[in-house]
Formats: C-alpha cells, sequence, structure tokens
C-alpha cells in the first residue's frame, strides 16, 4: 500500500547550520518517527525503530541511506525495514532547505510502501497515522534551543 505525505517547518536557524544538523546521526534519528537506534555504517546507518498503528505494533529494523546530496540544499534520505509479522515498510523523503524569513524553511515530500498485516489495515488507518506524523519537528527542536515557528 501506498503512503505519501508533505510538510514544512519554518527553523529559526540558518541554513548551513540546519544542514549540518540534518547530517548529524543524533538529529537525524529524531527526525524519524519511532527511531529509537540510529548507528553510521560505511554506506548509511543502521537504525530500529517502534510504531503503533491501530492495534498492530512493531520493531522494524533496516536501513537508512542519504543520497542526491545537494549542500545546504537538500537531500534524499531512504529507508527500509523489515517488522516480522507486521509487515515492510520502505520509502524516502526528499528533503529541501531554501532560507526564509531569517531562518530556514525546511520542505518535505515523503512517498513509502508499507505491506504485511500493516497494509491490511486499510487507507484510512494508515491515513490517520500519517497525518498524525510530524516529521522533522523535533529535529527543530535539536537545532536550536526553543521550537522554531511549525507551518503546515
Amino acid at each position: 500500500m501506498a503512503l505519501t505525505m508533505n510538510g514544512e517547518v519554518q527553523i529559526d536557524a540558518p541554513r548551513d547550520v540546519v544542514w549540518a544538523k540534518l547530517n548529524d546521526p543524533e538529529i537525524l534519528q529524531a527526525s524519524i518517527p519511532g527511531c529509537d537506534k540510529l548507528e553510521k555504517t560505511d554506506d548509511g546507518f543502521r537504525a530500529s525503530a517502534k510504531i503503533k498503528i491501530g492495534p498492530v505494533s512493531a520493531r522494524f529494523n533496516g536501513k537508512v541511506v542519504l543520497s542526491d546530496l545537494d549542500p545546504p540544499n537538500g537531500y534524499r534520505i531512504s529507508g527500509e525495514g523489515e517488522g516480522g509479522v507486521a509487515g515492510f515498510a520502505k520509502g524516502g523523503a526528499v528533503v529541501r532547505l531554501v532560507e526564509n524569513e531569517g531562518g530556514t524553511l525546511l520542505t518535505y515530500e515523503v512517498d513509502a510502501q508499507i505491506g504485511g498485516k500493516l497494509a491490511q489495515l486499510g487507507q484510512h488507518a494508515l491515513a490517520r497515522f500519517a497525518h498524525g506524523i510530524r516529521l522533522f519537528d523535533r529535529a527543530d527542536r535539536g537545532i536550536i534551543a526553543r521550537p522554531g515557528r511549525l507551518r503546515r
């Protein structure tokens, strides 16, 4: 089942600072919903995330890769993981950074594929889950001492 979403976050920090922080594993981990482990590897990162959608809860283990690097304008973050009987998830997001109002406007466009029991929940449950995700909000708090303005 396909899942798409997009959004933007206004961050009260210069674009070069935001770029550097979004390449920091700790900040990157905070940007991935449910991610509780992100370890650097030779070709990206090894990740673990716990996700609950409706009655299905699963721990996903997989990999995350940054590609199409265009410093300090953005990149593509891609990942895939297995959640045992709950299913699988794979997808990515195009992240763009633009100087805006003395700070940086971070925009993202996500595309994902979900299979297994998670996909059986149906489009309505997945849409509710996707609507509740606030990507990069926690990253904003890691980049600056206080939360930036949020625009959706």
